[in-house]
Protein backbone atom coordinates (compact mmCIF):
# COMPACT_ATOMS: atom_id res chain seq x y z
CA UNK A 1 0.00 0.00 0.00
CA UNK A 2 1.50 3.00 -1.29
CA UNK A 3 0.75 6.62 0.40
CA UNK A 4 1.10 9.63 -1.27
CA UNK A 5 2.16 12.81 0.22
CA UNK A 6 1.31 15.97 -0.76
CA UNK A 7 3.39 18.52 -0.95
CA UNK A 8 2.33 22.23 -0.37
CA UNK A 9 1.84 24.37 -3.52
CA UNK A 10 3.86 26.87 -3.64
CA UNK A 11 3.04 30.35 -4.86
CA UNK A 12 5.33 31.74 -7.30
CA UNK A 13 6.55 35.17 -7.09
CA UNK A 14 3.84 37.37 -8.97
CA UNK A 15 6.29 39.13 -12.08
CA UNK A 16 7.32 42.52 -11.70
CA UNK A 17 5.78 45.60 -12.99
CA UNK A 18 7.33 46.65 -16.21
CA UNK A 19 8.74 50.26 -15.69
CA UNK A 20 7.05 53.06 -16.09
CA UNK A 21 8.34 55.54 -18.55
CA UNK A 22 8.55 58.61 -16.70
CA UNK A 23 8.40 60.34 -19.97
CA UNK A 24 4.85 59.55 -20.81
CA UNK A 25 2.84 62.00 -19.47
CA UNK A 26 5.54 64.63 -21.09
CA UNK A 27 4.83 62.57 -24.45
CA UNK A 28 1.33 63.43 -24.13
CA UNK A 29 1.29 66.60 -23.44
CA UNK A 30 3.84 67.12 -26.23
CA UNK A 31 1.61 64.87 -28.59
CA UNK A 32 -1.37 67.38 -27.92
CA UNK A 33 0.95 70.17 -28.64
CA UNK A 34 2.15 69.36 -31.71
CA UNK A 35 -0.66 70.28 -34.02
CA UNK A 36 -1.12 73.52 -32.82
CA UNK A 37 2.62 74.16 -33.35
CA UNK A 38 2.88 72.46 -36.85
CA UNK A 39 -0.27 74.64 -38.21
CA UNK A 40 1.74 77.84 -36.48
CA UNK A 41 5.19 77.22 -38.59
CA UNK A 42 2.90 76.73 -41.75
CA UNK A 43 1.14 80.12 -41.26
CA UNK A 44 4.56 81.88 -40.54
CA UNK A 45 6.46 80.46 -43.21
CA UNK A 46 3.38 81.28 -45.79
CA UNK A 47 3.54 84.64 -44.13
CA UNK A 48 7.48 85.14 -45.24
CA UNK A 49 7.03 83.75 -48.35
CA UNK A 50 3.81 86.24 -49.41
CA UNK A 51 6.14 88.65 -48.16
CA UNK A 52 9.19 88.20 -49.84
CA UNK A 53 7.14 87.43 -52.95
CA UNK A 54 5.10 89.92 -53.40
CA UNK A 55 7.46 92.66 -51.94
CA UNK A 56 4.73 93.75 -49.87
CA UNK A 57 6.18 97.03 -48.08
CA UNK A 58 7.25 96.87 -44.08
CA UNK A 59 4.58 99.99 -43.16
CA UNK A 60 1.86 97.58 -44.77
CA UNK A 61 2.97 94.17 -43.73
CA UNK A 62 6.18 93.08 -42.50
CA UNK A 63 7.98 89.75 -42.59
CA UNK A 64 7.97 87.68 -39.37
CA UNK A 65 11.82 87.57 -39.41
CA UNK A 66 11.47 91.41 -39.58
CA UNK A 67 9.20 91.44 -36.39
CA UNK A 68 11.02 89.50 -34.34
CA UNK A 69 14.24 91.41 -35.42
CA UNK A 70 12.77 95.07 -34.45
CA UNK A 71 11.16 93.10 -31.72
CA UNK A 72 14.96 92.04 -30.21
CA UNK A 73 16.28 95.88 -31.33
CA UNK A 74 13.25 97.49 -28.93
CA UNK A 75 13.55 94.32 -26.32
CA UNK A 76 13.91 97.10 -23.66
CA UNK A 77 10.89 99.75 -24.71
CA UNK A 78 8.74 96.33 -24.94
CA UNK A 79 10.14 95.03 -21.28
CA UNK A 80 9.26 98.22 -20.16
CA UNK A 81 5.66 98.72 -21.30
CA UNK A 82 5.14 95.20 -20.54
CA UNK A 83 5.59 95.03 -17.04
CA UNK A 84 2.73 97.64 -16.38
CA UNK A 85 0.27 95.33 -18.49
CA UNK A 86 0.57 92.67 -16.21
CA UNK A 87 0.57 94.34 -13.23
CA UNK A 88 -3.08 95.88 -14.28
CA UNK A 89 -3.60 92.40 -15.60
CA UNK A 90 -2.89 90.70 -12.55
CA UNK A 91 -5.12 93.38 -10.24
CA UNK A 92 -7.78 93.29 -12.63
CA UNK A 93 -7.95 90.06 -12.92
CA UNK A 94 -8.10 89.13 -8.99
CA UNK A 95 -10.95 92.37 -8.28
CA UNK A 96 -12.86 89.84 -11.16
CA UNK A 97 -12.23 86.38 -9.15
CA UNK A 98 -13.18 88.24 -5.81
CA UNK A 99 -16.28 89.77 -7.19
CA UNK A 100 -17.53 86.60 -9.10
CA UNK A 101 -16.67 84.38 -6.27
CA UNK A 102 -18.73 86.67 -3.36
CA UNK A 103 -21.36 87.23 -6.10
CA UNK A 104 -21.50 83.26 -6.60
CA UNK A 105 -21.42 81.74 -3.09
CA UNK A 106 -24.61 84.66 -2.52
CA UNK A 107 -26.58 83.65 -5.37
CA UNK A 108 -26.24 80.16 -4.75
CA UNK A 109 -27.61 80.88 -0.74
CA UNK A 110 -30.11 82.76 -2.11
CA UNK A 111 -32.62 81.60 -4.77
CA UNK A 112 -34.83 84.68 -4.41
CA UNK A 113 -30.98 86.52 -5.25
CA UNK A 114 -30.65 83.89 -7.94
CA UNK A 115 -33.29 84.92 -10.13
CA UNK A 116 -32.84 88.58 -9.41
CA UNK A 117 -29.31 89.05 -10.39
CA UNK A 118 -28.73 86.32 -13.29
CA UNK A 119 -30.94 88.72 -15.72
CA UNK A 120 -28.93 91.46 -14.60
CA UNK A 121 -25.65 89.53 -15.32
CA UNK A 122 -26.24 89.03 -18.69
CA UNK A 123 -27.53 92.17 -19.61
CA UNK A 124 -23.97 93.42 -18.43
CA UNK A 125 -23.15 91.85 -21.11
CA UNK A 126 -24.52 93.76 -23.68
CA UNK A 127 -23.05 97.06 -22.44
CA UNK A 128 -20.10 98.18 -24.78
CA UNK A 129 -16.96 98.41 -23.61
CA UNK A 130 -15.71 100.82 -25.90
CA UNK A 131 -18.34 103.36 -24.89
CA UNK A 132 -18.04 103.08 -21.63
CA UNK A 133 -14.36 103.19 -21.46
CA UNK A 134 -14.02 106.44 -22.08
CA UNK A 135 -16.93 107.47 -19.12
CA UNK A 136 -14.83 105.81 -16.93
CA UNK A 137 -11.29 107.84 -17.73
CA UNK A 138 -13.82 110.79 -17.01
CA UNK A 139 -15.24 109.54 -13.58
CA UNK A 140 -12.12 108.01 -12.19
CA UNK A 141 -9.01 109.97 -14.88
CA UNK A 142 -5.96 107.86 -15.52
CA UNK A 143 -4.95 105.79 -12.50
CA UNK A 144 -5.09 102.26 -11.72
CA UNK A 145 -8.77 102.36 -11.29
CA UNK A 146 -10.35 102.11 -14.51
CA UNK A 147 -8.28 100.15 -15.95
CA UNK A 148 -9.22 97.70 -13.35
CA UNK A 149 -13.16 98.69 -13.74
CA UNK A 150 -12.42 97.73 -17.23
CA UNK A 151 -10.73 94.33 -16.87
CA UNK A 152 -13.18 93.32 -14.23
CA UNK A 153 -15.97 93.96 -16.50
CA UNK A 154 -14.85 92.24 -19.03
CA UNK A 155 -13.96 88.91 -16.77
CA UNK A 156 -16.37 88.68 -14.34
CA UNK A 157 -18.99 87.12 -16.02
CA UNK A 158 -17.53 83.81 -17.64
CA UNK A 159 -15.97 83.27 -14.03
CA UNK A 160 -19.30 83.83 -11.75
CA UNK A 161 -21.84 82.03 -14.66
CA UNK A 162 -19.17 78.70 -13.69
CA UNK A 163 -19.24 79.08 -10.49
CA UNK A 164 -23.05 79.36 -10.14
CA UNK A 165 -23.62 76.64 -12.77
CA UNK A 166 -21.30 74.25 -10.79
CA UNK A 167 -22.46 75.06 -7.43
CA UNK A 168 -26.47 73.84 -8.46
CA UNK A 169 -24.54 71.38 -10.55
CA UNK A 170 -24.89 68.58 -7.46
CA UNK A 171 -27.14 66.15 -8.01
CA UNK A 172 -30.29 66.28 -5.62
CA UNK A 173 -29.70 62.25 -4.13
CA UNK A 174 -26.23 63.69 -3.16
CA UNK A 175 -27.99 66.95 -1.59
CA UNK A 176 -30.52 64.34 0.19
CA UNK A 177 -28.40 61.90 1.47
CA UNK A 178 -26.11 64.73 3.09
CA UNK A 179 -28.93 66.53 4.79
CA UNK A 180 -30.32 63.08 6.26
CA UNK A 181 -26.92 63.10 7.42
CA UNK A 182 -27.45 65.92 9.28
CA UNK A 183 -25.36 68.27 7.36
CA UNK A 184 -25.85 72.17 7.10
CA UNK A 185 -26.04 74.53 4.41
CA UNK A 186 -22.59 75.57 5.20
CA UNK A 187 -21.24 72.11 5.46
CA UNK A 188 -23.46 70.81 2.36
CA UNK A 189 -21.68 73.74 0.77
CA UNK A 190 -18.37 73.44 1.78
CA UNK A 191 -17.97 69.23 1.33
CA UNK A 192 -20.64 68.59 -2.01
CA UNK A 193 -21.11 71.78 -3.38
CA UNK A 194 -18.11 73.44 -3.79
CA UNK A 195 -16.01 70.50 -4.80
CA UNK A 196 -18.25 70.04 -7.83
CA UNK A 197 -18.16 73.42 -8.93
CA UNK A 198 -14.14 73.16 -9.39
CA UNK A 199 -13.84 71.53 -12.74
CA UNK A 200 -16.87 74.10 -14.21
CA UNK A 201 -14.61 77.53 -12.29
CA UNK A 202 -11.52 75.99 -14.08
CA UNK A 203 -12.91 76.08 -17.29
CA UNK A 204 -14.81 79.77 -16.92
CA UNK A 205 -11.19 80.89 -15.70
CA UNK A 206 -9.47 80.00 -18.43
CA UNK A 207 -11.97 81.41 -20.88
CA UNK A 208 -11.51 85.13 -18.29
CA UNK A 209 -7.76 84.71 -17.99
CA UNK A 210 -7.45 85.29 -21.71
CA UNK A 211 -10.16 88.04 -22.09
CA UNK A 212 -8.23 90.18 -19.04
CA UNK A 213 -4.83 90.76 -21.10
CA UNK A 214 -7.18 91.78 -23.88
CA UNK A 215 -9.08 94.18 -21.29
CA UNK A 216 -5.91 95.39 -20.20
CA UNK A 217 -4.44 96.44 -23.36
CA UNK A 218 -8.02 98.02 -23.96
CA UNK A 219 -8.06 99.93 -21.46
CA UNK A 220 -4.79 101.51 -22.02
CA UNK A 221 -5.36 102.59 -25.33
CA UNK A 222 -8.59 104.43 -24.40
CA UNK A 223 -5.87 106.19 -21.22
CA UNK A 224 -2.78 105.32 -19.49
CA UNK A 225 0.84 106.46 -19.08
CA UNK A 226 2.45 103.10 -20.08
CA UNK A 227 1.47 99.83 -21.37
CA UNK A 228 1.32 97.35 -24.29
CA UNK A 229 -1.67 99.23 -25.30
CA UNK A 230 -0.02 102.29 -25.41
CA UNK A 231 3.28 101.01 -27.09
CA UNK A 232 1.23 99.46 -30.31
CA UNK A 233 -0.88 103.26 -30.34
CA UNK A 234 2.32 105.31 -30.94
CA UNK A 235 4.09 102.50 -32.91
CA UNK A 236 0.77 102.96 -35.12
CA UNK A 237 0.65 106.40 -35.23
CA UNK A 238 5.00 105.99 -36.18
CA UNK A 239 3.87 103.41 -39.17
CA UNK A 240 5.84 101.04 -37.07
CA UNK A 241 3.68 98.07 -38.21
CA UNK A 242 6.71 95.62 -37.52
CA UNK A 243 6.60 96.87 -33.49
CA UNK A 244 2.78 97.09 -33.18
CA UNK A 245 2.91 93.05 -34.27
CA UNK A 246 6.17 92.19 -31.88
CA UNK A 247 3.84 93.82 -29.06
CA UNK A 248 0.58 91.68 -30.32
CA UNK A 249 3.03 88.79 -30.28
CA UNK A 250 3.84 89.40 -26.49
CA UNK A 251 0.04 89.75 -25.61
CA UNK A 252 -0.41 86.31 -27.38
CA UNK A 253 2.18 85.00 -25.29
CA UNK A 254 1.48 86.41 -22.52
CA UNK A 255 -2.03 84.47 -22.50
CA UNK A 256 -1.22 81.46 -23.58
CA UNK A 257 1.26 81.47 -20.71
CA UNK A 258 -1.85 82.24 -18.22
CA UNK A 259 -3.98 80.51 -20.15
CA UNK A 260 -1.92 77.10 -19.12
CA UNK A 261 -0.82 78.63 -16.18
CA UNK A 262 -4.59 77.67 -14.70
CA UNK A 263 -3.72 74.10 -15.46
CA UNK A 264 -1.05 73.69 -13.41
CA UNK A 265 -3.05 75.77 -10.86
CA UNK A 266 -5.71 72.90 -11.42
CA UNK A 267 -3.72 70.03 -10.64
CA UNK A 268 -2.82 71.15 -7.60
CA UNK A 269 -5.77 72.35 -5.85
CA UNK A 270 -7.61 69.26 -7.67
CA UNK A 271 -5.20 66.13 -8.49
CA UNK A 272 -8.11 64.05 -8.06
CA UNK A 273 -9.38 65.49 -11.28
CA UNK A 274 -6.36 64.87 -12.83
CA UNK A 275 -6.04 61.26 -12.35
CA UNK A 276 -9.48 60.63 -13.17
CA UNK A 277 -9.19 62.32 -15.95
CA UNK A 278 -5.88 59.57 -16.60
CA UNK A 279 -7.68 56.68 -16.08
CA UNK A 280 -10.65 57.50 -18.78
Amino acid sequence: MSVRLSTPAVRRPAAPEPPRDAATPSRGRLRRVLPALVVVAVLVAAWQWAVTAFAVRPQVLPSPLRVVEQGWLFRDALWTNTVPTLQVTAVGFAVSLAVAWVLAVVVDFSPWLRQALLPLLVASQTIPIIAIAPLLIIWFGFGLLPKVVVIALVTFFPVAIGLIEGFSSVEREATNLVRSMGAGRWREFRYLRLPAAMPSFFTSLRIGITYAVTGAVFAEYVGARAGLGIFMNLQKNSFRTDLVLAAVIITAVISVALFGLTYAVQRLVMPWYAAERRRA
